[in-house]
Formats: C-alpha cells, structure tokens, sequence
C-alpha cells in the first residue's frame, strides 16, 4: 500500500473499531455530542472533572484512550507522529454524488450555451439558432457586453440562493427536504428557459430575452438551495459513524489514525470529481446539440436529465441519514454576536476589527459566564456551541478574500469563451473549449486524491487548508496572465490590425467588408492562432480549484456549527456571488480594445488577494486539529424539542475527556 490511503479492510482482524449503528430511514438527532451548560463538565490538568467523577480518560501513561466500544483513540504523541489515514468510504455516498453529477449536468449543460444565445445573431436561414459544422450559433444578437452582463447576473443569483436555502434548511426544513424544493424550482426555471429558445419565440430577441430573463430567476433560486445542502449532506453520511479520530494497526505493523477530516477531504475530492463528469458531459453535449439542432434541444435534454434527482433521493431515503432542522438558529447566531460586541461598536474600522478580534470575546459571552438570571431568553444552548459559532466565524472570515479568488474562474464562462470565438476553431464550436477545465479536474483529481497528497502526508508535509488556497489564488493568477498574452497576440495578429489599429478583432470580419452572417472561412479574417493556445489558462484554473473549491467546501463543512451547516456553505456560495457582482464592474472592459486590460487587472487583482490571504489567516492552521476536535453542542429549538438530550450530554462529556487527554483544548484559542 505504500503511501495510499487505506479502507478498513485494510486495518489487522481485531484492531478496527466497532463503529457506531447509525438508524437508517429515520430523522437522526442534529447533535450526537453534546451537553448544555449546567451539566458540562470541566477538567483539570490531571484530568479530575469537576463534578467530582474520575475521568475514564486520563493519559498516555494510564494506558491507551479507550472509546465505550473498544476503539483506541490517538494521544497527543500519537497525533503529533502517526501518519493519516482515510477510513471506509460507504457506497451510499457515492448516490448522492450521482445526484450532484445528474444536477450539474443540467446546470453546465444549460449554462454551456447562454453566451452564444445572447450575443450572437441568429443564422441566416435558421430558425434555431443551429449554424452547421463552420457556422456560428446564436440567437438574440445583444453583443457580448450583454451576454456578459446576463451571464455574471446568473452566476450571481445562483450563488446569492444557497444563504436562503441553508438558512431555510438549517431552521425550518432540513437539507433532504430543502433538495426536493430545490429540484421543484429549478425544473419550472429550466421549462421557462426552453419557451424561450423555441423557433416562434426567437423570432422576436426582445420577447425571448425576457422570457429568458424570468426563466433565471426560478433557475438560480433553484440551483442555490441545491448548492447549500447537497455538499454537507454528502459528508454526513460518513460523519454520523465516524466522529473522531480512532488509532488502528495496518496488516504490515504500521500503528496509523484513521481521520474523519481527511476522509471527508477525500469524500468532497470524489465529489468534486463528479461534479466535473455532469459538467464535460453535459457543456460538450449541449454545444453540439446547440451548434446542429439548436437552442431548444441544448435548454431540453439538461431539464430530462434533472428529473433523475429525485427519483435517486426518494430510491434511498431509507437509507440517508437526513439530519433535522433545530430551529431558530440564525436569529441566536447574530443575538450572540450582538450581545458580544455590546459597548464595543465603533464608526473607526479599525477600532470595530480589533474590538471583534480581542482575546476573550466568546468566552465572556458564554453562558456559564452569565448568571442565569441574566441570560437572555433565546439563550438555549451551551459553552460549546458558542465555540462552533466561534468556529463558524473563523470559516466566513477565511471566505471573506474568496470573491477574488472566483474573479479568474469566472472568466471561464464569459470572456474566455468570447475570446475563444476570435480564434481558430476549425470546426469546433467556441463554447465546448472551456471544456478543457473539467477535462483536467477529470484526470488531476484521482492524480492528486491517490498519489499527490498520499506521497505528501508519507514524507511528513501538512498541506493545511490555508496552504491550499494561498496556492488555488496563485494559480488562478498565472491564468489570467496566460489569458492577457493570448489577447495581445489576438490583436497584434488579427488580419484587421492594418484597417481597425491594435485592439480590434472581434468584428474583424465587418471590417474586412463581410456580412457577419456570411458563411466565410474563418482563417480569412481570424489571426492565426488556433484556439488550443487557451489550454494553459483553462487547465491553471483547473488546478486552482482543485486547491481552494474543493477546500472551501470542506472548511465550510468542518468549521460549520453542526445545525448551521446549510448557511456556512451558503455563506461559502455567496462568495462566488460578491465576485460575481465585482466582476459586473468589469462588464466595461469586456470588449475591444480593452480586453488585455480586462485579463490584466483581474490577475493583479487576484494576486493582492492571494498575498492578503497568506498574512491574515496563516496563524490559524495552528488551531486546526483543536478545531476539528470540537464536541458538538447542545442546542434547545422548536424544532428538535423530542431529542435526547441526556444522551447527548453524556457523548459530549466523553468527547470533552478525549479532546482534553489530547491537549487540545490546549491549542484551542480564545479570540475571534
């Protein structure tokens, strides 16, 4: 095995724990660890609780930390020597990836072609918007400004939503419910977008462009509440059996830690994976469908393909577990951060950031520090929830730099494609290139998830997840400067440059005194440059993702207070649609001859941020295993009064001797 990452099968006969039975078909409690306040106990350094009861758990030189089955969970030495390993990674899992797979298929599938449906005029004699092998597609004729704008407008809405879906799920109706809703709005959007490509309606742009417009809004509603629950979904089926760390002895002798963090990072790995499988699948094929049937078929055959969502989630709804919503989350969130910077407000910036920052700031607000006549009423939840909250907020500040980070990916679908377009395409349509990025997440992916990072945690080098998305901005930089130098080319050797001057290729074929929807050879009136020169920019910005998307989903999910998991990743989201907002300020750039300003700007710009967030989040991977580490929290809402709450109380007890025998309440800091 080497430096594989290993299942349990190949853990010695006697050594793997018993894992935890897990009901299935059944609402699983949204804590499975947790105390409230009065009751939790606190520890001295000698592992003493203080209610008076010896600890089960004390110290290596007690003997190894036993769990109530059995399991030998890591001492602090063993955490800082043992090498990681990921445990079993269910079938189950891989269901709900199919389920992301068959939504990104709709989702890219039907993104795929809005840039030449919006900017392009419709072909002579087509009444689709179908061009032939050597023709152009297109329909609505509103110039690439327009498609630009109606495109970053998309991505923005789309990724505004996950915040109203994780807060709703997260409160009211839980992730596996808020996905059916989710599914429900996205397919009435998807209908409303293909009335509008049908031949009669694209007769009229003005009419279609509306109609087009509404269909968005039901769509980016749709694809949001998608967004926020599908990815904490997928790693909760793994975390409900597998709460912490457990130590185990490989065949060949090797003591290792079998790591449910790592675990989940390879889980969102594969899950990304297939997201990137409906992505090709689905932008490829739409584009040929696009390009020789037309519109209508690239809007229909994404929408057939999104209805296979819900019969897979209601097929094995049995066999989720389908965590419920608490209740009331949201409003205690901010009441605690309210309470918290209570005489601390101030108008200087500054003065606010250092004030939110100060050492202290949760532990004087939580409620064992509040005499209980004090405490507000919508207090009902104890100490360790306010250190998920903490947590949480450590999570939405590392996302706060991610808006400049999504600035180069967001080219993808926009400006590279219309840059595509000014280039040799020799057959194949300018909308399938941006293809090139799923193409090399589809082969980097298994490279990274079996080799890479393998070869990594065997020489001993902790890529953390800070590391990882310091190198997903540099990445993304040097894509934009690859984007820059193939615009100056672009336009230093566009057959137009004689008649038009340096910065004018997109309507070269104008210039040179054809009619734009003339069938000509594109070599005529072209630079000759073939259109594969893009393949570094596309493949940049694919290793950047597989760095910085794939951790953020991660962080989100692990840093997340257990009941507001939904509204981290929305907060995640939303990231993505700040930059898409951001990049609306660009829209004046996206045409000739500032096109190599455009790609310019965005890669200082990302390059800043890259910087920015090295200095002001390299101190927190310090606090990463203690983080993780966490007990989940007891939490009273209306919506989970029937729980347990004594069983929780006792699991979080035993979690909070585990995490103190490691010394890593130790580690733990106190600022926000």
């Amino acid at each position: 095995m080497g430096s594989q990452p290993i299942d349990d099968a190949d853990v010695t006969e006697g050594n793997a724990p018993a894992q935890q039975q897990v009901a299935k078909g059944i609402e699983a409690p949204e804590d499975n660890s947790s105390a409230l306040v009065e009751k939790a106990s606190t520890h001295d350094k000698d592992g003493i609780a203080s209610n008076g009861e010896i600890s089960p758990i004390a110290s290596k030189s007690d003997g190894p930390l036993r769990g109530p089955n059995g399991e030998e969970y890591p001492s602090k030495e063993d955490l800082e020597t043992l090498r990681r390993v990921k445990g079993h990674i269910s079938p189950i899992i891989y269901t709900i990836a199919f389920i992301e797979l068959c939504e990104r298929f709709a989702y890219y599938g039907t993104t795929a072609v809005f840039v030449n449906f919006i900017q392009q005029p419709l072909p002579q004699g087509s009444t689709t918007g179908a061009a032939g092998t050597f023709g152009q597609p297109g329909a609505l004729d509103k110039g690439q400004q327009a498609s630009t704008g109606l495109v970053t407008f998309n991505s923005f809405w789309s990724y505004l939503m996950p915040l109203l879906g994780g807060y709703l799920s997260d409160t009211y109706w839980g992730k596996y419910k808020t996905i059916h809703v989710a599914i429900v709005v996205a397919t009435f959007g998807h209908l409303i977008l293909i009335i509008s490509a049908l031949p009669p309606v694209i007769k009229n742009p003005d009419a279609s462009l509306g109609i087009f417009s509404l269909g968005l809004i039901f769509f980016g509603i749709g694809v949001g509440f998608f967004k926020a629950n599908i990815s904490p979904m997928i790693a909760e089926q793994y975390e409900a059996s597998h709460p912490r760390p457990v130590v185990e002895t490989l065949k060949s002798g090797e003591r290792v830690i079998k790591d449910p963090i790592l675990t989940i990072s390879v889980i969102y790995m594969r899950y990304y994976f297939f997201i990137n499988v409906g992505s090709l699948v689905g932008q490829i094929s739409m584009v040929y469908a696009e390009k020789y049937v037309g519109f209508y078929l690239s809007f229909t055959l994404p929408t057939a393909l999104f209805l296979f969502c819900p019969l897979v989630l209601i097929a094995f709804k049995n066999k989720y577990v389908r965590k419920p919503p608490t209740g009331s989350v949201i409003g205690k969130f901010f009441g605690l951060l309210g309470l918290g910077m209570k005489g601390r407000w101030s108008l200087n910036p500054v003065r606010l950031w250092k004030n939110m920052r100060e050492p202290g700031f949760f532990e004087r607000i939580k409620p064992s520090h509040i005499p209980e006549s004090e405490r507000p009423a919508w207090m009902t939840f104890d100490d360790i929830w306010v250190d998920e909250v903490r947590r949480g907020l450590k999570a939405c500040q590392v996302f706060f730099l991610f808006p400049i980070y999504w600035l180069p990916y967001n080219q993808l679908n926009s400006n590279l494609t219309s840059q595509a377009a000014t280039l040799v395409l020799g057959g194949v349509p300018n909308d399938v290139i941006n293809n090139l990025d799923p193409i090399a997440l589809l082969i980097f992916i298994p490279i990274f998830d079996k080799l890479f990072y393998p070869f990594l945690r065997k020489m001993g080098v902790n890529l953390t997840p800070i590391k990882k998305v310091t190198i997903g901005f540099l990445l993304g930089t040097l894509a934009m400067v690859v984007g820059a130098i193939i615009q100056h080319y672009i336009y230093w050797k566009s057959p137009c440059r004689e008649i038009s001057g340096y910065g004018y290729a997109a309507d070269c074929k104008a210039a040179l005194g054809f009619n734009r929807t003339d069938s000509v050879d594109e070599r005529v009136y072209k630079p000759p440059l073939t259109v594969w020169v893009q393949t570094p920019a596309y493949v940049l910005i694919a290793f950047s993702e597989i760095f910085a998307s794939i951790t953020g989903l991660e962080y989100a999910f692990t840093k997340a207070p257990s009941n507001m998991r939904g509204f981290i990743t929305g907060v995640f989201w939303f990231a993505q649609a700040f930059s898409a907002a951001i990049a609306q300020a660009f829209v004046p750039l996206s045409t000739d001859p500032l096109l190599v300003w455009l790609y310019t700007t965005v890669a200082i710009i990302a390059a800043v941020g890259g910087l920015l967030f090295h200095f002001a989040f390299r101190n927190l991977d310090k606090e990463e295993e203690a983080l993780n580490a966490l007990p989940n929290s007891v939490f009273k809402g209306s919506r989970n009064k029937d729980e347990d709450f004594a069983a929780v109380e006792e699991a979080q007890a035993e979690a909070d001797r585990i995490r103190h025998a490691q010394g890593l309440d130790e580690k733990l800091g106190t600022s926000s």
